[in-house]
């Protein structure tokens, strides 16, 4: 296999995951009973040790030397509350309140939160191609939660409030670790965001008080979750900028939403309307359109 064909799979089979770990989510959350707050307490913690071990194993470097910069240790602490744990417990509130699909659709309004925020720190108005893509984003959202008429609501206010949060968080998520991940390692960051965000939320959820129904589906379906929905899919998809470039990269992650649509199809027999294409197609091509040069 040619390194970019291998770069592209990573890629694909990454976002993939991602899009399994939301329908995967949802079958815990509302088929099992799960807590959201344990969902992510546990998954964070796991994953961020597993994250950490995996980075030393990798590099053979300290992993606590981050800690010896002030400003580096305020940067971590920060991507940790409000980058990494906000994304996920917004994610899975919306899902618990919603649907994976929603959810996963919803926080693809990231890129337009940040077109607003670039455009007022620099106090410059976008150009006519992002404000295009504020459009789309806008209609695409209007017809997912209302399938196109002013008196309806397909999802609840709830999960609604929860998917816009996640889009923020998401925003902050991306664009605040740059510096942190050019300095250190992307494995590195993303451990400690782990686990330091899920040490936040022990207080108000230790993760040894379970509320739910376990069983072998349930089992196998967190196993997924914290195996393949995070460290894997996280492996595949930085991995992927080995072979191609960052743009091709963050493109084909629009297969996450597409992913979480089918498999909730399959597996959780959701049902769609041709307004929730519509939608959906509306907000992947924001990202269409911002990429294009």
């Amino acid at each position: 296999m040619s390194k970019r064909k291998k770069g592209l799979t990573m890629v694909c089979l990454g976002a993939s995951m991602w899009g399994g770990s939301g329908v995967a989510g949802q079958y815990l959350l509302q088929d099992c009973s799960f807590s959201t707050a344990w969902l992510v307490v546990s998954r964070m913690l796991l994953a961020g040790c597993l994250f950490l071990l995996i980075d030393f194993i990798s590099y053979r470097q300290d992993i606590f030397a981050i800690w010896k910069n002030k400003q580096d240790a305020r940067d971590v602490l920060l991507f940790a509350i409000f980058g990494m744990l906000a994304v996920q417990y917004t994610y899975f509130a919306c899902i618990r309140h919603g649907n994976a699909a929603a959810a996963t659709i919803l926080q693809y309004l990231m890129p337009v939160i940040i077109i607003g925020y670039t455009s007022l720190t620099a106090r410059k108005f976008p150009p006519n191609r992002e404000l295009l893509c504020v459009a789309m984003a806008v209609g695409g959202t209007f017809l997912l939660v209302t399938h196109g008429r002013l008196n309806t609501l397909s999802i609840s206010l709830t999960a609604l409030f929860w998917g816009l949060g996640s889009a923020f968080a998401a925003a902050f998520y991306t664009t605040q670790p740059k510096r942190l991940i050019r300095k250190w390692r992307a494995t590195l960051i993303t451990g400690w965001g782990m686990l330091l965000g899920g040490l936040a939320l022990m207080p108000l959820c230790p993760p040894w008080q379970f509320s739910g129904i376990w069983s072998s589906a349930a089992a196998i379906t967190y196993a997924y979750i914290i195996i393949f929905g995070t460290v894997i899919a996280f492996g595949c998809y930085l991995g992927s900028i080995k072979y191609i470039s960052p743009t091709e990269t963050s493109l084909l992650g629009s297969i996450e939403p597409l992913s979480a649509i089918i498999l909730s199809i399959l597996f959780l027999h959701a049902s769609f309307v041709p307004m929730d294409y519509l939608g959906t197609a509306l907000i992947l091509g924001t990202v269409f359109v911002l990429a294009k040069r």
